[in-house]
């Protein structure tokens, strides 16, 4: 394909949210009679799925203690649901399981839930959650569990497979799709943007969209956008040079065996199951401590990961932070290194929890999962437009299961606007308009 000279929409990235965006797009420019997908063009600087969405686990969840987010899930739950061949997508439900200091933030869940008509179980009590858990997986045995939050909404979707799925459908309504083709720049032309520079060089263009996941930074860079910035606390403190971007490790991993082996006691694949724990965990080759701290698991089985695929929190990466700002994905980043212990906490973790798992450690494949996260200072997202012409999705690793943010985005774009992604501006910073904060190990619940 041609490199071409104009193109009234660009949007950088070929992952779930740049080919989410142009598909809905497509769909709005023809309903208002104002274009087609003719007019957009997608360009991405190696493949479709080639970066963090096509390695992500695929999980689609709506357990936020944040409101907004919960929204925001529920939206994009019923677009998965809308298709679910095109897009790959099991929906085999998700469960939050917690221990005690989890209990009210997970009760506020559940409620919260039940108030936009988000189907969900919530199951309380020691006695009451081993019994229910039992009736699902006769050999479950984590202690110290109070409560079970079991969507029955939500699920998982094969990431590769959805994102072609996505891609067919945008062409289809006529997008154009260059892979192979990197973005380097931008050329400002007042208050806008007037052309994104490649390395074969310019598109003028009247609107972008950059939807780059972990190279968000980049973006912000090539911007001239703020390196630090100043947030508002709830209390009207003012917390200065907080710096916009950070990166973590997403850890993430498969047990090779049979996915099979995770049927439940009828015959079925279960929900996703989700772990937070503040029992001590013990070494499931040795017995020795691992932590007496939080800790928290996820995992499913997946045929497209050949295995029961998961993971655990992530680390913040200190490790070689320019390589990873510059190319999180690139040949000198650890983009697939997870912790030097994360198969035996993750190995032990499954052993906790059933014993079905216990040692089979040997069965871990270390292979590309998670990969490096560009999280915003309060590990939430931002969509918003800077330059009146260049929309940012900037999904703070929250990315893949939001399939519906495109199609709001493409609401934007076209005039309106979207009650779901007005929490997530960039200005919730100053006007400390910020998330709750919840007691999970993990940054993004």
């Amino acid at each position: 394909m041609a490199l071409p000279t104009h193109v009234p929409y660009l949007i950088i990235g070929a992952g779930i949210h740049g080919l989410s965006t142009a598909y809905h797009l497509a769909l709005a420019l023809k309903r208002s009679g104002r274009g087609s997908g003719e007019d957009i063009l997608v360009v991405d600087k190696t493949s479709i799925a080639a970066g963090a969405s096509g390695i992500a686990c695929g999980v689609v969840r709506n357990n936020y203690f944040q409101p907004a987010m919960r929204e925001l899930m529920a939206h994009s739950v019923a677009i998965w649901e809308s298709d679910s061949e095109a897009y790959a997508y099991h929906p085999v439900g998700y469960m939050q399981i917690s221990p005690e200091c989890m209990h009210a933030d997970v009760a506020t869940i559940a409620q919260q839930q039940k108030d936009i008509g988000y189907e969900s179980v919530f199951i309380e009590g020691e006695k009451d959650c081993a019994s229910y858990m039992k009736s699902i997986f006769d050999d479950w045995q984590a202690q110290g569990i109070t409560s079970v939050l079991h969507e029955k909404r939500g699920g998982y979707a094969n990431n590769t497979k959805s994102l072609y799925g996505l891609a067919d459908k945008a062409e289809a309504e006529g997008v154009r799709i260059m892979t192979g083709l990197k973005v380097v720049g931008f050329e400002r032309n007042g208050v806008g943007v007037s052309a994104v520079k490649t390395e074969r060089g310019d598109i003028k263009c009247d609107y972008i969209v950059a939807a780059v996941g972990p190279w968000a930074k980049t973006v912000w860079d090539m911007l001239e956008l703020p390196q630090s910035i100043s947030i508002k606390g709830k209390d009207g403190t003012l917390h200065e040079d907080i710096p916009m971007w950070v990166y973590w490790s997403l850890q993430e991993g498969t047990l090779g065996v049979d996915p099979d082996m995770q049927k439940t006691n009828a015959g079925e694949f279960p929900p996703v199951v989700h772990v937070d724990s503040d029992a001590p965990l013990y070494s499931d080759e040795d017995g020795s401590l691992i932590t007496d701290k939080m800790w928290g698991i996820y995992y499913k089985p997946d045929f497209n990961f050949g295995g029961i695929q998961g993971g655990a929190a992530p680390f913040k990466v200190t490790t070689k932070p320019d390589d990873v700002a510059v190319d999180p994905y690139g040949p000198d980043s650890p983009e697939f290194i997870v912790g030097p212990d994360f198969a035996h906490m993750w190995c032990s973790a499954l052993a906790h929890c059933q014993k079905r798992f216990e040692k089979k450690m040997d069965k871990y494949k270390n292979e590309p999962s998670g990969g490096i996260g560009a999280f915003t200072p309060d590990s939430f997202p931002v969509f918003d437009v800077f330059y009146d012409n260049v929309y940012l999705i900037a999904d703070s690793n929250h990315g893949y299961k939001m399939i519906g943010v495109g199609a709001l985005v493409a609401e934007e774009i076209c005039g309106g606007k979207s009650s779901l992604l007005q929490p997530f501006r960039f200005s919730r910073y100053a006007q400390g308009k910020l998330h709750p904060v919840s007691h999970s190990p993990f940054p993004w619940s």
